[in-house]
């Protein structure tokens, strides 16, 4: 009996011992530790093995094998250098706003990188990818409301504040604030590309988007006559500072849209008095808009008006 004890005690260990084989034990640590999940002896090697992946296309591999050189080699030269291959990576699987969030790290953690000027070039290039309308293809990260592009223009601007990207990025994120209806907000951003960088290309731009953002704001469901004066206040003065811009055109047809607003918002003051049976009143706005709006429809209907409250007025007397 001790016999088929001892045979079946010998036949179990051997059966065990392929699956040792996969296993060392580390003092270090004091586990035992599967060989294939350990780095290689230094950062160089670690990398080089990563990078390997990489240019297979093996992606997946390729992440494993620079996040294991990252938490293996933290303070390595080579870590710089993995954590932008992580973008790259992200970035090849068509995850964009996970390789923003990579470059990103780049930036905070590293950042006497040589990539650093690299690495903002491809955030701004991913930003404009997702205000193009570019969608995520990855699940499980939550992204910022509305676009991200506007978190990552934001963090271009951050960067490099004066760096040759900033201006542009800044007068993007206000574009982006004002294709999604938020006017006020749209115009802070495009009031600190005048004011940060009044020299750049996109300072008038910018100068012309605020009266933009003014004329929008003008426009909802009641007339906001005070905004509206804003935005013809800074169109005229964009189309006084840059008559030969091509912008200027815009301009010149959104002050001929408002004023013709104003003419209307005018008849309808005057109609109100009419009804009133405020003539007077009705007169003088009648004659503001025959003065002062020659040129809109709204002058041949108030001189037409008038004509008829000064008929009424004679068969009165």
């Amino acid at each position: 009996m001790k016999r088929i004890i001892l045979a079946l005690l010998i036949i179990f260990s051997l059966s065990l011992q392929p699956a040792y084989s996969y296993w060392i034990w580390t003092p270090k640590s004091g586990k035992w530790v599967n060989p294939k999940n350990l780095p290689k002896d230094n950062p160089k090697e670690q990398f080089a093995y990563a990078k390997s992946f990489y240019d297979n296309k093996k992606y997946e591999d390729a992440k494993r094998e620079f996040r294991k050189l990252l938490k293996a080699y933290p303070k390595s030269a080579e870590a710089a250098e993995g954590q932008y291959y992580l973008g790259l990576t992200e970035e090849e699987q068509g995850k964009l706003y996970e390789a923003y969030q990579a470059y990103q790290v780049v930036i905070d953690k590293y950042p006497f990188s040589e990539r650093i000027q690299e690495v903002i070039e491809r955030e701004y290039k991913i930003a404009e990818k997702f205000m193009a309308g570019e969608k995520r293809k990855a699940l499980g990260i939550t992204l910022p409301v509305d676009n991200p592009a506007i978190e990552i223009f934001g963090k271009v601007v951050e960067n490099s504040t004066y760096g040759p990207l900033a201006p542009i990025a800044q007068y993007k994120l206000g574009l982006v604030l004002k294709g999604l209806l938020r006017y006020y907000e749209a115009e802070e951003e495009f009031n600190k590309v005048v004011s940060r960088y009044p020299d750049s290309e996109w300072a008038a731009a910018a100068k012309f988007q605020i009266a933009s953002c003014r004329a929008s704001l003008s426009k909802g469901p009641a007339y906001d006559q005070g905004a509206a004066q804003e935005a013809k206040d800074k169109f005229e003065e964009f189309v006084k500072e840059h008559p030969d811009a091509v912008l200027s055109i815009d301009a010149e047809k959104n002050i001929s849209s408002i004023r013709e607003k104003e003419a209307e918002a005018n008849f309808n003051i005057a109609q109100f008095y009419e009804k009133q049976k405020a003539f007077d009143s009705a007169g003088i706005y009648y004659k503001d808009i025959m003065n002062n709006y020659a040129e809109s429809p709204w002058a041949t209907q108030a001189a037409a008006r008038l004509q008829i409250m000064e008929r009424k007025n004679e068969k009165h007397k």
